[in-house]
């Protein structure tokens, strides 16, 4: 029986600025922005070449704005994932990756998957982390 993430709602303030955000900067893809009534919004976005996407809105999920942590977005070039953030205003961390001695400075030596990261936060404080994964590459 397959089970397949396919969406996750993440906790906002202003559901705008979110929406904003997540297009503008990420460039996620909007999927769907729709109120029904007052009480009620849904903002479905889709990061590029996921086949899980996120919501934010109104009148959904229990969670507090800023409370989800951890978040990790796949990437197949941590360098050039982190300009893209950097290019598009996005306050993120520098390229680290966890050696012998722990966390450090740069991406993994070897650039082996699952081993180089940047963090970045959206405005509500939800954390997000890109990791650098070598598809079919045997990495």
């Amino acid at each position: 029986m397959d089970m397949k993430l396919e969406l996750i709602v993440i906790p906002v303030a202003d559901v705008d600025r979110a929406k904003a955000f997540y297009v503008d900067q990420l460039g996620f893809h909007l999927d769907v922005d729709t109120s029904p009534g007052e009480q009620f919004r849904v903002v479905q976005m889709t990061p590029p070449g996921s086949a899980c996407s996120i919501t934010v809105g109104t009148g959904i999920g229990q969670g507090e704005p800023g409370s989800v942590k951890g978040l990790h977005l796949v990437v197949s070039d941590i360098e050039a994932a982190r300009a893209h953030l950097a290019g598009h205003g996005v306050a993120a961390s520098d390229v680290f990756h966890f050696g012998p001695a722990g966390r450090a400075d740069g991406p993994d030596p070897q650039r082996s998957s699952y081993n180089s990261f940047v963090t970045f936060d959206d405005p509500d404080g939800n954390s997000w982390l890109l990791q650098e994964v070598h598809r079919g590459d045997g990495g």
